[in-house]
């Protein structure tokens, strides 16, 4: 595997971007297919079928919506409207028989009878007239209108006339009465017959004699008219909110619409068409909005690649591992999608952290940001039950917060129990993501519910922190990716190669551990990886424990060895530790990047003691003899290692460090690895060189700072 990715290492990393950038495009493309794409069948009518088939979409069934409105309509009865002048009329007739008749009762007393009684102190309401009744009979039809006269017989005109004042005015009150309430309650033509059964039932609930029950109902019937007539208006109104009233007969999406050898019945059959399951046409325009979706998923993940990865200065391991990642953890979610269900929300248990853990610890911050959006909306279409066109936001919802969650509580790895205490703290958020979505649901949910789904919630997390650390290995041994983890790992002074130092050369080890501050330090103040420039100082000068004794710091109680040699001879082993320090971590299977760091961190300077010691001797020697082979400086912690190794040094060959020397020296230093180009390759601008400046002189003088200097025991005498 290392070999191939050796091979790796020489493809243009631009290709190897684009052709990841591909695979992950296909990956969104090809894992959400069948939640957009529906599968087509080819059935007949009145065949049986041979699975259940659910609606793909939610439609409304229109000829079924049609027929229930018809049916709506057809219920909607007649609306009529009571005449109120018609009934009015009616019972004005009864008025003006009852009125004729207190008239006519009233003229059959003329006025010379009445003088006659007066004389003879008679009271005239005592007496008997002897008028006879068809005189009244006469008068009165001269009084009623033709419609009256024509209706009544003269028996019933005879009977009325007849009635007592107290008959009379039962009468009356009992005919406009019963009238006025068959009147209220609308009368239709086809109605009339009922209503004069009615009137003459309740004309014989009365104590008045037959004669008058007689004339009363063929008064009432000659009252008794329509007064209900059909309104065209009221009815139209009352057809339009029935029509309102009917719901839309709408197949949804995840309906049943056939089970499992049911007969295709005509309706059935009807219905599979309407929602597209008969024709593949309506197929292309979800592949059309996946491709398109695909591709703007993909533009993002390669704007924010462009801006936030180190594409120059990373190989072709790091985009593998990103594709890797990717494709896993989509193949995790379209899995446990298979198993998911309304009732049983699986995706809780998705480890999800996984990947924003890997891509901050393997990455960066504003990567795992990044690709954590593009999870979710990703999640969305996968756990949407295989419905096209729908989208599950509680899905992306959830675990949109649980990679936050991890991303935000992973500050800095000190070791693997990090690791869990993160995730632990990410399972605390999915619980209450998983509680926000109960609580806001209008569904009833039992206890047992909230606890399983809380339960899913937080063993979800803990997969994910047991998956990161035993997933990391991978990417760190076979891929060869450096991780947080492993640089701490290998910044333990128990390590081989740093215990190697510490005893064949202590005084390589103290620089190399002033380097480290130094560099580490600096390379947070411009951005850079802080934590690689503080191990790869640990290791930078690993070579000298080849010849330890051959360099000042080591020199202790002895005489120089170079002393004794030639200028060449000093150079030649001076020259040659980064590469031996190389080579004996190429040995030790340690990363590249620290590889590198060893090898480069003196880029190609001049040794220019040994250079001018030589030059003294024979002024035609060659300069690049004295030079270190390199390469320059690749990345931004080897370029400041690189400074920071000078500095350290010369600062440490100072009797007096000040401020102001220390700000001096390190100017100077700077000024010719610029002149000499030794940053050329390094990326590094002057505005970060300025806060490396800074940041060191700071670091230094915090070192170096000036102390009170205490009286002698002489002068404190003197004092006394």
């Amino acid at each position: 595997m290392k070999k191939l990715f050796e091979k790796l290492k020489t493809f243009n990393t631009t290709l190897v971007f684009i052709l990841t950038l591909i695979i992950l495009g296909v990956s969104i493309f090809l894992f959400t297919l069948s939640n957009v794409y529906t599968e087509t069948y080819e059935i007949e009518r009145f065949s049986n079928a041979s699975e259940t088939i659910r609606s793909p979409i939610t439609i409304e069934d229109t000829r079924e919506t049609e027929r229930r409105q018809r049916e709506a309509i057809q219920s909607v009865d007649d609306r009529y409207v009571i005449s109120q002048e018609v009934t009015q009329e009616r019972l004005d007739y009864v008025g003006e028989l009852f009125d004729a008749i207190e008239t006519v009762d009233e003229t059959s007393i003329d006025e010379e009878n009445i003088d006659e009684f007066e004389e003879e102190e008679t009271d005239p309401e005592d007496i008997e007239f002897e008028r006879s009744s068809s005189d009244k009979l006469i008068d009165l039809k001269q009084l009623l209108s033709e419609h009256l006269t024509d209706a009544l017989s003269d028996d019933d005109l005879l009977s009325l006339i007849q009635m007592s004042e107290n008959e009379k005015e039962i009468s009356y009150e009992l005919l406009t009465t019963t009238l006025r309430e068959i009147f209220n309650e609308g009368i239709r033509r086809d109605d009339i017959e009922e209503a004069q059964e009615l009137l003459n039932q309740r004309l014989q609930y009365s104590n008045l004699d037959d004669s008058i029950q007689e004339a009363l109902d063929s008064v009432g019937q000659f009252a008794i008219d329509e007064n209900s007539f059909f309104s065209l208006e009221d009815t139209m109104e009352a057809e339009r909110e029935a029509i309102e009233n009917v719901e839309p007969a709408m197949i949804r999406a995840g309906e049943v619409i056939v089970r499992e050898g049911q007969t295709i019945s005509n309706e059935i059959y009807d219905q599979l068409a309407l929602v597209g399951l008969l024709s593949n046409d309506r197929n292309v325009f979800p592949l059309i909005g996946l491709f398109v979706m695909s591709l703007l998923l993909t533009g993002l993940l390669a704007y924010g690649m462009a801006i936030y990865f180190d594409i120059k200065n990373k190989d072709s391991k790091h985009l593998f591992a990103i594709a890797v990642i990717f494709v896993v953890t989509l193949g995790i979610m379209k899995f446990i999608s298979y198993f998911t269900t309304d009732e049983n929300q699986l995706y809780f248990l998705m480890p999800i952290a996984t990947s924003s853990l890997l891509l901050k610890i393997l990455y960066n911050e504003k990567m795992t940001l990044m690709f954590s959006v593009v999870f979710s909306i990703i999640a969305t279409i996968i756990f949407n039950g295989e419905i096209p066109g729908s989208l599950n936001l509680e899905a992306g919802i959830y675990l949109l917060f649980a990679q936050l969650s991890s991303m935000i509580a992973l500050i800095a790895i000190k070791d693997r129990m990090t690791i869990f205490k993160t995730v632990l703290a990410t399972g605390v958020v999915n619980i209450l993501v998983i509680l926000t979505f109960i609580f806001l649901s209008y569904e009833s949910y039992q206890l047992r519910d909230i606890f399983l789904h809380s339960g899913y919630g937080f063993i979800g997390a803990i997969v994910s922190g047991i998956l990161t650390i035993g997933v990391l290995p991978f990417f760190e041994s076979v891929l060869g990716i450096l991780s947080d983890t492993k640089l701490l790992t290998l910044s333990s002074p128990n390590h081989p190669l740093l215990r190697k130092i510490l005893t064949e050369a202590p005084g390589t080890y103290h620089h190399s551990v002033m380097v480290a501050n130094l560099s580490e330090a600096a390379c947070e103040s411009i951005g850079a990886n802080g934590l690689l420039a503080r191990v790869a100082s640990y290791y930078h000068d690993l070579g000298k424990t080849k010849h330890p004794h051959y360099f000042i710091e080591n020199q202790m109680g002895i005489k120089n060895p170079h002393d004794y040699l030639s200028p060449k001879q000093s150079a030649t082993i001076i020259l040659s530790h980064p590469y031996d320090g190389a080579r004996i971590l190429r040995e030790h299977k340690l990363p590249s990047e620290i590889i590198d760091i060893a090898e480069q961190h003196h880029g190609t300077t001049l040794v220019k003691y040994f250079y001018y010691k030589q030059k003294e001797i024979d002024e035609h020697v060659k300069e690049n003899d004295y030079r270190y082979p390199g390469p320059k400086p690749q990345t931004k912690e080897s370029a400041v290692i690189s400074i920071c190794d000078s500095v350290e040094a010369a600062v440490r060959s100072m009797d007096t460090p000040s401020k102001d020397k220390i700000d001096e020296l390190i100017n100077s230093i700077i000024h010719d690895r610029l002149i000499d180009g030794q940053f050329d390759d390094s990326a590094l601008t002057f505005k970060e060189l300025n806060k490396i400046k800074l940041t060191i002189s700071e670091t230094l003088n915090g070192i170096y700072h000036t102390r009170i200097k205490y009286p002698s025991e002489d002068y404190a005498k003197e004092e006394l």
